[in-house]
């Protein structure tokens, strides 16, 4: 009786901290390998390669495979980011596509001297490209001879049933990019009105959920009140210099004259929205989920590891929101 008392009330475990990587070089700054330390961190969901279709000959091959200037210091997951124009195709060979998927991906394993214990698919599959998306899954399922997960989007946690849900041991909910980038003051990144509509859906949806979070920002470039680009963390304008910026509307801001900026030509009167996540979004996303999800997360992933995207956030900061699960 006592002991059946003593597990009841034991604390449920906090889960892990992890992050992607998705740089085609993989060498951590000094920084970088603190925030590590500092968080306790598990393991690191490294890009290997995207999956695309040649451009001469309409097959798949593999894109931007990644280099290892140094061996990671914490276990390794790797993702595979394919295209879903791959899985467009009306006939493809499924069988090949996995074979090979799993060979490049035991080259580089070999090559680096790295063991792995899981594969992560990332695909954001559609309705005309689900069947060819799920049969290459289960295929890869039978193959791969480690745990098997797969990026999830909200939109197919509510519409499971038509989406279909692929064969693996966990889905990673990807909690970001739910709005439209546009040129209005919606936030295209993170927008909690937009996250209600799904939130709910998730004690519904059957398969376990890891969850991954935006620590990333990047400002929408707009001339004529059209969105004529993005501009991510190393294309960033100098938004401090008082000679080409002003801001209006907290988060947009004005060219004051036509100029160059890091590589970049912005023109007088053009306007830039500045979308960022901060801590008190990444509280709000933690609490809400871990209000709404099914079953606790085992793994908390940020996305995605790198200096510029992580230097405002306090020591062990990310280990606090997973514990906030």
């Amino acid at each position: 009786m006592l002991t059946a008392i003593l597990t009841g009330c034991s604390p449920r475990k906090k889960p892990a901290v992890a992050f992607y990587y998705w740089k085609t070089n993989f060498e951590l700054s000094q920084t970088e390998k603190q925030l590590l330390n500092h968080n306790h961190v598990s393991a690191l969901y490294i890009r290997y390669f995207d999956i695309g279709l040649h451009p001469k000959s309409a097959t798949p091959y593999p894109v931007s495979p990644v280099h290892f200037a140094e061996k990671p210091s914490v276990a390794v997951v790797p993702v595979v980011y394919i295209k879903n124009e791959v899985f467009l195709q009306k006939d493809p060979d499924v069988k090949d596509l996995v074979n090979k998927t799993l060979d490049y991906i035991r080259q580089i394993n070999v090559k680096n001297a790295i063991q792995i214990n899981e594969i992560q698919i990332d695909c954001d599959w559609t309705i005309s490209s689900r069947d060819r998306y799920l049969d290459f899954m289960d295929v890869l399922k039978a193959q791969c001879g480690t745990r098997l997960s797969a990026t999830i989007r909200l939109h197919q946690v509510k519409y499971y049933e038509k989406t279909k849900i692929p064969n693996v041991d966990k889905g990673v909910l990807m909690y970001y990019n739910m709005g439209k980038i546009a040129p209005d003051l919606l936030h295209s990144i993170y927008d909690s009105n937009i996250a209600n509509r799904y939130l709910k859906s998730l004690k519904n949806y059957p398969l376990p959920l890891d969850v991954a979070l935006p620590i990333y920002s990047w400002a929408i470039h707009i001339r004529d009140h059209k969105v004529i680009g993005l501009k991510s963390k190393d294309q960033m304008p100098d938004f401090e210099n008082p000679s080409d910026f002003v801001i209006f509307d907290k988060i947009f801001f004005r060219t004051l004259r036509s100029h160059y900026d890091n590589g970049h030509f912005y023109r007088k009167g053009d306007v830039l929205k500045l979308e960022k996540i901060n801590a008190t979004d990444l509280k709000e996303m933690a609490v809400a989920l871990g209000e709404s999800l099914r079953n606790p997360p085992e793994t908390i992933l940020f996305y995605d590891l790198d200096a510029f995207n992580t230097k405002t956030y306090e020591k062990g900061f990310f280990e606090t929101i997973a514990g906030d699960f």
